[in-house]
């Protein structure tokens, strides 16, 4: 599976985010949840993500989202 690239304007400068298609999706399907747009969605995981890489920081994201869902769907059980 082969990272696929994409350029962003974040805090008016653009950078490149690469990331395999699956989380391109989940992070699509993450933005669309959340109302608001692709861009917008980078840009607050980029204010949060420290001294990570931002690839790293949005893969990461995602997995503590899923995490946070699995952990919600297993104590309403």
């Amino acid at each position: 599976m082969r990272p696929e690239k994409r350029s962003f304007s974040i805090q008016g400068h653009r950078t490149s985010i690469s990331l395999e298609k699956a989380f391109w999706l989940a992070l699509k399907q993450a933005a669309a949840e959340e109302g608001v747009t692709l861009a917008s969605l980078i840009s607050s995981i980029d204010k949060e993500r420290g001294d990570a890489g931002l690839s790293s920081a949005v893969r990461v994201w995602l997995l503590t989202r899923l995490q946070a869902r699995i952990s919600t769907a297993s104590t309403s059980k």
